[in-house]
């Protein structure tokens, strides 16, 4: 337990400490053009501690601990580095989060199915998928990870708490190489849970349709162009929204949203939360890295800003209260960090509920039909590159396709699209009926008007 390293720093620390301890074992397996490449298995565990000591924040991590507490012998030394660290860090009125004054809620994290889930098994839904993407003139790559974690958090003030966590996530990806034409498609699930067969009967399909409409090269369209990104496609449009409804950015300066709260900044159908309590998840949890209780935050309703996203850090310096997500690894302080990213084009995001992977009813989600000339994104290069928080965006694509006529003709290569990601989604010309997790992010595919598209 931590404890004893809460009991020593409060009995040496003015201002107050907090603490985390987190464990995880980690199983990797992977396949590399249908064979077994490797398969092993690690564990490893830390701890986390962060004083505020005369007026300044100072923060330590070690990997120097037991494998189920931080005992005294590693607690002392810990301490006095963050002490040391203290004596340099910045002054700050930090407070630290007392007990709540209910329990924790509980959230679905830990699946025994998971947990219990031998190396033998992970590796014969390799197997099983391999055989499944098996396709002439083409190699097949997967991989597997499977984490058990447990984490606990403890303050002076007397609060804390812990959890344990499952994880899994399985990813494939299919390759053609024909002369100077290298094709991949790929798609990924992840979940607390082991996938189930529908969830993995979806993959393939997913994977296979995909190639399917692949396999022919067309020319690419140009101009302003209505495009369809679809739920994997859209990271370029999610990441400078995100990050601008990040009380960090706020309080930076940087962000385009932060005098905005109260304003109709977004089209009138899009929602957008952030749900730690979501079943089944990876990155759900009762409470944050601060002890600070889990709650689903609503972030734009209906087109209109309602809040960001806040540590105990942030909330301090912009004089409001964490919104529980504190996020901190074993070395660094903490920081404000998404859990679960939902997207609702139809009202209240609270409401929405959805399959770990929901099988594609078609690409494009029911968006191309009346679309005389256009594309169809899956995935974009260079995505997270350059002044994202601006908006602006102009990336090559890795895997889209022409759409003519309502129905997709080809793949497409030497394209790129452009333009600025606030301006889009203002204006939504349409959302898809295909709504999936990628990885922490629930969507569907999003249709836009007047997207720019070149040939390159």
């Amino acid at each position: 337990m931590i404890a004893p390293l809460v009991e020593l720093a409060q009995r040496r620390v003015d201002g107050g400490a907090d603490a985390l301890w987190r464990r995880f074992e980690r199983t990797t397996v992977a396949f590399e053009w249908g064979r077994l490449k490797s398969a092993a298995t690690t564990e490893e565990a830390g701890a986390n501690l962060r004083v505020r000591h005369r007026g300044r924040v100072g923060v330590a991590g070690t990997t120097a601990v037991g494998g189920s507490d931080v005992g005294a012998q590693h607690a002392a030394p810990l301490l006095e580095r963050a002490l040391a660290s203290a004596e340099l860090g910045e002054a700050l009125e930090l407070g630290f989060p007392g007990p709540p004054s209910t329990s924790f809620p509980t959230v679905g994290t830990f699946f025994d199915r998971a947990a219990n889930a031998s190396l033998d098994d992970l590796i014969g839904i390799g197997r099983a998928l391999l055989a499944r993407l098996e396709r002439e003139g083409c190699r097949v790559n997967v991989a597997i990870e499977r984490e058990t974690t447990a984490t606990r958090v403890a303050n002076t003030a007397g609060a804390g708490g812990e959890y344990g966590g499952t994880a899994c996530g399985v990813s494939a990806d299919v390759w053609r190489i024909a002369g100077d034409d290298v094709l991949v498609v790929s798609d990924a699930l992840e979940g607390a849970d082991l996938p189930s067969d529908e969830a993995l009967a979806a993959l393939v399909a997913s994977i296979n349709a995909r190639l399917d409409h692949a396999l022919r090269l067309v020319v690419p369209p140009e101009g302003a162009l209505p495009v369809v990104f679809t739920p994997a496609g859209l990271s370029a449009l999610m990441l400078p929204v995100t990050q601008a409804l990040s009380g960090k950015a706020v309080l930076q300066g940087i962000s385009p949203l932060g005098a905005k709260v109260g304003a109709q900044v977004f089209d009138a159908r899009l929602s957008l939360a952030d749900d730690p309590l979501r079943v089944g998840r990876t990155a759900s949890r009762p409470l944050d890295d601060e002890c600070v209780p889990s709650r689903t935050v609503c972030l734009v309703e209906r087109g209109v800003v309602q809040r960001f996203i806040y540590d105990l850090e942030t909330a301090a310096r912009a004089k409001t209260e964490s919104t529980g997500h504190g996020t901190r690894g074993i070395f660094g302080k903490p920081v404000p960090g998404y859990t679960n990213i939902v997207m609702n084009e139809t009202g209240a995001v609270t409401n929405v509920v959805g399959a770990q992977h929901a099988a594609p009813l078609q690409l494009g989600g029911g968006l191309l039909g009346d679309i005389p000339d256009g594309l169809l994104v899956d995935e974009l290069i260079g995505v997270g590159q350059g002044n994202v928080i601006g908006g602006a965006f102009s990336h090559p694509v890795a895997l889209a396709y022409r759409i003519e006529r309502g129905e997709i003709t080809g793949r497409v290569k030497d394209a790129a699209v452009a333009g600025n990601a606030y301006e889009l989604w203002k204006q939504v010309a349409g959302f898809g009926n295909d709504a999936r997790w990628t990885g922490s992010r629930w969507a569907p595919s999003v249709r836009f008007d007047g997207v720019s598209v070149a040939r390159r």
